[in-house]
């Protein structure tokens, strides 16, 4: 289609009120990109000396809640691990630099960028799994399902603070934005002992997750299950390596940090056709 002819469409759908706006968007429309399909990721031999042995996420857990007074949650998450690994088999876990995972507390040095359990989640997967396309998936698969999830659910045996927070989602991997949702829809105080106790508990959660996730992986028994959402799809159509924009790189959560214009959610779609 010519690109005057098109704006004259477009300029018909205006004069003609917002239903021809809306047919007119509908009409240019892109294909999305697909659902990402489950998938088995096969399990290849780690090349390195750490090997990882399956353990419990429920006593994990606990321990994460345990530790994370000592520092916070990328370290609890860590050392929750860790610990017992060292505890069962001694060397090399017994030499391993937990402490160096406290600088992870508040989303990088409290910078409020990505969640310091799910940092540590991800360095886990790194030290025992070798193969870059399975950390990768391993990974995605982590961070996807604490974007969607409804956390914490984690209730421990012994209460450091007898409160149970409200469960929420994030709509993100990043810390501010994860605890910034939770204020709001209850009302608690960032600084308070509430929403600490939440991120507590948040911070077991994850840690169960990822040993699950391991203990799948190295039984050679695991299936990637949580998909992208269709916001990011509707995004990624256009802005990733495989649109025609191609200026953007990143599988999170789209809609949480980025709003639509007016313009973009009447004329992005046309553009993006008419673009070679």
């Amino acid at each position: 289609m010519e690109r005057r002819k098109a704006m004259k469409i477009a300029a018909g759908a205006i004069i003609g009120g917002g239903a021809g706006i809306i047919t007119l968007t509908n009409a240019f429309k892109p294909d999305l990109m697909p659902i990402e399909e489950s998938k088995k990721i096969e399990f290849k031999k780690p090349e390195t000396n750490w090997a990882y042995h399956s353990l419990d996420p429920v006593v994990t857990a606990e321990l994460a809640y345990k530790f994370y007074d000592s520092g916070s949650c990328m370290y609890a998450t860590c050392k929750s691990i860790i610990s017992q690994l060292a505890e069962k088999f001694g060397e090399p876990y017994s030499s391993f630099p937990v402490h160096m995972m406290k600088y992870g507390h508040g989303g990088v040095g409290g910078f409020g960028t990505i969640c310091g359990a799910l940092n540590a989640a991800a360095a886990v997967v790194g030290l025992f799994i070798t193969d870059k396309t399975a950390q990768d998936n391993l990974i995605t698969g982590i961070l996807r399902w604490y974007e969607q999830a409804e956390l914490p659910v984690f209730k421990p045996q012994t209460p450091i603070k007898d409160f149970t927070p409200p469960p929420s989602i994030s709509y993100s991997t990043l810390c501010h934005a994860s605890n910034t949702n939770w204020t709001k829809g209850t009302g608690y105080k960032i600084n308070s002992d509430e929403r600490k106790e939440r991120c507590r508990r948040l911070t077991s959660d994850v840690v169960s997750h990822l040993v699950i996730t391991l203990n799948m992986y190295f039984n050679n028994t695991y299936m990637t299950s949580v998909i992208d959402t269709e916001p990011t799809r509707e995004c990624m159509t256009c802005h990733s390596d495989k649109g025609k924009i191609k200026n953007n790189s990143a599988k999170m959560t789209c809609d949480p940090c980025h709003t639509e214009s007016i313009g973009h959610k009447v004329f992005a779609d046309i553009h993006y056709k008419l673009m070679k």
